[in-house]
């Protein structure tokens, strides 16, 4: 890889571990509701990438489930997951879905998966395990369960995708920018009050974090990443992806003021070194498995 490609890339991870640390502090700390924040962003997204809907895409029910797996039932899950757990926490535990895919592929694409990479799903989830359990009570963190259950979601979506005729990166986003906002808005207005009050009260910063999200992390972030992908093999650029978590925990602690605790610290060792474990291997059945969600346009 070249050295102006592989800064293109960690300026790209940088921006997506930004982006967690952004989320997070418009929904627990600008109280901007998180499901209605999701439909916020998907309503941007569908209006800066409107020109990439046509043409239409075959088998629109197949890619109304894969919309709702990736963006509207996934994103709410993470969102109401930053609401309620740490960022840093959050970037590490929100890898799983680079071994759920691999499981995913295994089971439903018959992908064989030999002992290191089995060593490498045990650390995954054994790291976000230690993360999560709470040691005073050994209760789990639920904010952290919404993460797992929304790493899941989207990696079963994945699965969705292989049997989909294959469509661009940005015409995909544009579709589950499309499909998304109209449920996440509907799901707001049921479960959640004043989110639009809280977005306008939000201010300035709230704002540029909203156009950030859409264009900064959508469009520049999967569009350059994607490019990338055209450029270089899955089994290069999928071990580099894992300066997102790193970036996730460094910029929590720095404009957060997140603890970095001794727990996360070893968890996030353990679960990340599993995760580089999975990406080294090669997934010959779903090759995108490694690359977990940022392959399918939902960091």
């Amino acid at each position: 890889m070249s050295v102006r490609d592989f800064l293109l890339l960690a300026v790209v991870c940088f921006v997506w571990g930004l982006n967690l640390v952004v989320t997070r502090w418009v929904i627990a700390e600008a109280g901007v509701p998180p499901i209605f924040f999701a439909g916020l962003r998907f309503a941007g997204i569908a209006l800066v990438l409107c020109w990439f809907l046509r043409p239409i895409p075959k088998n629109l029910g197949m890619l109304f489930l894969i919309a709702m797996g990736i963006g509207a039932v996934h994103f709410a899950l993470l969102f109401m997951g930053l609401a309620n757990a740490e960022a840093s926490a959050v970037s590490v535990v929100g890898q799983l879905g680079v071994p759920f895919s691999t499981l995913m592929s295994m089971v439903f694409l018959g992908e064989a998966v030999g002992w290191r990479r089995g060593l490498g799903i045990f650390m995954a989830f054994a790291g976000a395990t230690l993360i999560a359990v709470n040691p005073d009570n050994f209760s789990f963190s639920y904010g952290l369960l919404y993460i797992v259950a929304s790493a899941l979601i989207g990696s079963a979506a994945g699965i969705l995708m292989k049997k989909m005729p294959p469509i661009s990166a940005l015409q995909m986003q544009a579709w589950v920018g499309l499909f998304s906002f109209l449920p996440l808005f509907a799901l707001s207005g049921l479960t959640e009050t004043g989110g639009w009050t809280a977005f306008v009260s939000g201010g300035p910063w709230v704002w540029a974090a909203t156009v950030f999200a859409v264009l900064g992390v959508s469009v520049f972030g999967h569009g350059a990443f994607y490019n990338l992908l055209k450029k270089y093999d899955v089994s290069l650029i999928s071990p580099l992806t894992l300066m997102v978590p790193v970036w996730g925990v460094i910029l929590s602690v720095i404009l957060l003021n997140e603890q970095l605790s001794l727990q996360l610290i070893l968890g996030a060792a353990i679960s990340l070194g599993g995760v580089f474990v999975i990406v080294l291997r090669r997934n010959t059945a779903m090759p995108e498995a490694a690359l977990g969600d940022k392959v399918r346009g939902r960091q």
